[in-house]
């Protein structure tokens, strides 16, 4: 996967998840309906919580291969 496929690029590095997770809700509000973000997250629970933190908000996770993620923004 190359950092091509995307609009944004984000290493949070070890965030934890509760952080992780606010962080990221500010950054996706920043992004254009449609962007993809690149996210690299290293945090052991991040593979079970960013797909449901995207179910809950209305993004879609592309692609989950842990530490990396795509998500694209919500159209709305």
């Amino acid at each position: 996967m190359s950092v091509h496929d995307a609009d944004v690029v984000w290493d949070a590095e070890d965030l934890a998840c509760g952080v992780l997770l606010l962080r990221l809700r500010g950054r996706m509000e920043a992004m254009r309906p449609g962007q993809v973000m690149r996210l690299i997250a290293k945090d052991l629970g991040a593979a079970e919580d960013l797909p449901s933190w995207c179910r809950l908000t209305g993004h879609t996770l592309l692609s989950s291969e842990p530490p990396v993620y795509r998500i694209r923004r919500k159209e709305a």
